[in-house]
């Protein structure tokens, strides 16, 4: 939790801005109801800046609230699956840390492919539907950022293996 720069002790200040590896979990949960569509679907979140565009996570006291993007780590395992969906509010970028994900960028019952390895990234534009997998035999982690403080939730069409799963 981030304090106030005008009234709090400039130690305490700077510190509140740091986020560190030590103190991030592996959220398997925040996405598990995606699970319902096959367990391909089974990924985890580590959230750092703000509570990423699908889950409620305003009381996780180890992020720093947004103030204008969200930040986190995904976690792919092998052949693990994001699964086709539009974020309508903002674009969405991802930075590969860690082994490879191929993305797919949707549009009328097409699919145009690309693998991302370590240090690739790609910024996907408002309203662009995208989905992500893990080809390889090696975990997948990247960086998700989310250009707007809370995004509004994503819309999954009717080519999506996600049409039609609700939230518990």
């Amino acid at each position: 939790m981030t304090l106030r720069y005008e009234d709090s002790d400039l130690a305490a200040f700077t510190d509140s801005l740091i986020l560190t590896k030590a103190t991030r979990h592996e959220d398997w949960d925040t996405l598990g109801f995606q699970a319902k569509a096959g367990d391909q679907f089974r990924r985890a979140q580590i959230r750092y800046v703000g509570s990423g565009a699908t889950g409620n996570h305003e009381g996780d006291r180890r992020t720093i609230p947004s103030q204008g993007f969200t930040f986190s780590n995904m976690l792919l395992p092998p052949g693990a699956e994001g699964p086709e969906h539009t974020h309508h509010d903002a674009e969405e970028a991802f930075f590969v840390l860690e082994g490879e994900i191929e993305v797919g960028i949707h549009r009328d019952g097409q699919v145009e492919k690309r693998t991302l390895g370590y240090r690739d990234m790609i910024v996907v534009p408002p309203g662009t539907p995208r989905s992500l997998k893990n080809n390889g035999d090696t975990d997948a982690l990247f960086c998700v950022i989310i250009g707007t403080r809370k995004p509004q939730v994503p819309t999954y069409p009717e080519t999506s293996a996600m049409h039609g799963v609700l939230r518990d």
